[in-house]
């Protein structure tokens, strides 16, 4: 469940410009949707007014920085491109700490896969014949095929075949979406598959994953290494200025993967509507956002 803070976490503060919209940067995965709709639902709970806003990975900086949008609340840190230090060395922008998600992210196989790559989850197993060839498709011919992340979030899988030599070729995925049906089909038929994946997610649920013991890193950097991420949240630098009572919730906020992953799986696989879920949710745990919303406003 979301783990509420101590009674000293925030301090209470004014209201601020409750006539206008705190703009949330909505992205491109569930899990993102329902940490955004729980907080969009709490600060409209509080008085505020809310608009949701769809922004890529990365452009969202952009607007961030320039004010256009005022809150992001699921940065994975080992993945924020070129923009994000900069603006954040500007002053831009202003991280407000760890949403408190635990995390894991790699490339990830169905568990049958090894029946053609003997040695999984070794990574070594994905550099024998049988098993490259298991992978590779027409459009990777010769080299195995790896499901990559769609290309406007960034990913390192491409940078770390290179760095190990590995007989492999990166497909950026189309979404989120695109890529579970691929996962789906992929598992229906038995067939091998090779992606860049992360947790929490509901597939891991639902089928019986691996996660590849992955090569050496050539150096501990975010190019060249992936490691579980620590997920931040992150605002516009005005925002404290503007909405201070929405600042104290928004930096008390917290949410775990738990909670997050049981949301996931009521909306992407038993078709529940977000704001059903989301509500539901806030419903029955008042006791655990109500002393980030008193701290804040009281």
């Amino acid at each position: 469940m979301l783990v509420a803070m101590g009674s000293g976490a925030a301090r209470a503060a004014d209201m601020g410009a409750k006539d206008e919209p705190i703009k949330l940067v909505m992205a491109e995965w569930t899990g993102q949707h329902v940490t955004t709709h729980i907080v969009g639902t709490l600060l409209q709970r509080m008085g505020y007014k809310i608009e949701y806003v769809t922004a890529g990975g990365y452009p969202q900086f952009t607007g961030l920085a320039d004010g256009t949008l005022d809150v992001t609340l699921e940065i994975w840190m080992n993945n924020v491109g070129d923009i994000f230090p900069k603006v954040l060395k500007e002053g831009k922008v202003e991280d407000i700490g760890q949403l408190g998600l635990e995390t894991k992210e790699g490339w990830v196989y169905p568990k049958y896969m090894t029946d053609v790559c003997p040695g999984l989850p070794d990574w070594t197993a994905l550099t024998k014949p049988g098993c490259v060839q298991a992978l590779t498709s027409p459009d990777t011919f010769p080299n195995g095929r790896l499901l990559d992340y769609p290309a406007d979030w960034g990913s390192r899988s491409a940078q770390i075949i290179k760095d190990n030599n590995l007989p492999l070729t990166t497909v950026p995925g189309g979404s989120e979406g695109a890529m579970v049906a691929e996962l789906e089909s992929a598992v229906a038929a038995k067939k091998p598959l090779l992606m860049m994946f992360w947790a929490p997610h509901y597939v891991f649920a639902e089928a019986d994953m691996g996660w590849v013991a992955m090569p050496p890193c050539k150096s501990q950097d975010n190019d060249h290494c992936i490691n579980p991420p620590e997920v931040h949240k992150v605002v516009w630098s005005g925002f404290k200025d503007k909405w201070p009572a929405a600042y104290e919730f928004l930096k008390a906020f917290r949410e775990d993967a738990a909670t997050q992953q049981q949301m996931i799986l009521a909306i992407d696989r038993k078709g529940q509507d977000i704001d059903t879920v989301v509500n539901a949710w806030i419903d029955q745990h008042q006791a655990v956002w109500q002393p980030w919303v008193q701290e804040a406003t009281r």
